[in-house]
């Protein structure tokens, strides 16, 4: 009964150790997820004084500043629509001292999804990653050279209606002819 148990165990890890062999070159196979670059970085602020939430656009390698903090996106990537989401970017955050130094108090990745895990909190503002995007109702800043930005519609302005025929007046329908 011990030999037969033994070589049930032995058979077992083999099978398990030819899977484990396999399952790396099945990872290989499949296609890597598409990583899309965009030009603009969502981030929300936290002032904790006030207590206000700010949200902003910045464009990568643009430095903005919120409060005593200068940010950096130096890429933003998200997936496309047909994958699961996941918005990363990678951020640089310097502070500005009270003796007008500048101090790196941040350098890496941020994940929108988890923004309580990869934020920046400072005593006084916080900072954390909540998207990116491929256009922005912000002008780029003068000498952008970073990913394409694309164009910007008016708010107003709907993309899928078509040019605006200069017809204001909406004809009702003509009553169906009496059937009877």
């Amino acid at each position: 009964m011990k030999t037969s148990s033994l070589g049930r165990m032995l058979a077992g890890a083999l099978a398990l150790a030819g899977l484990m062999a396999v399952e790396p070159a099945l990872a290989q196979s499949q296609p890597q997820s598409q990583k899309i670059e965009n030009p603009v970085a969502v981030f929300s602020g936290l002032d904790k004084i006030t207590g206000r939430i700010i949200n902003f656009d910045v464009y990568i390698g643009e430095t903005v500043q919120f409060g005593a903090l200068q940010v950096t996106p130096r890429v933003c990537y998200t997936r496309p629509q047909t994958e699961s989401p996941l918005t990363t970017g990678f951020i640089q955050v310097d502070e500005i001292t009270l003796n007008n130094e500048v101090r790196r108090i941040f350098s890496g990745w941020m994940y929108a999804a988890s923004p309580g895990l990869h934020a920046v909190e400072h005593g006084v503002y916080d900072i954390w990653l909540t998207n990116c995007k491929r256009t922005s109702t912000v002008p780029p800043p003068e000498g952008y050279d970073g990913p394409p930005v694309e164009q910007v519609t008016s708010e107003d302005q709907d993309p899928l209606a078509g040019p605006d025929d200069g017809v204001d007046t909406i004809l009702a329908p003509r009553p169906k002819p009496f059937q009877g």
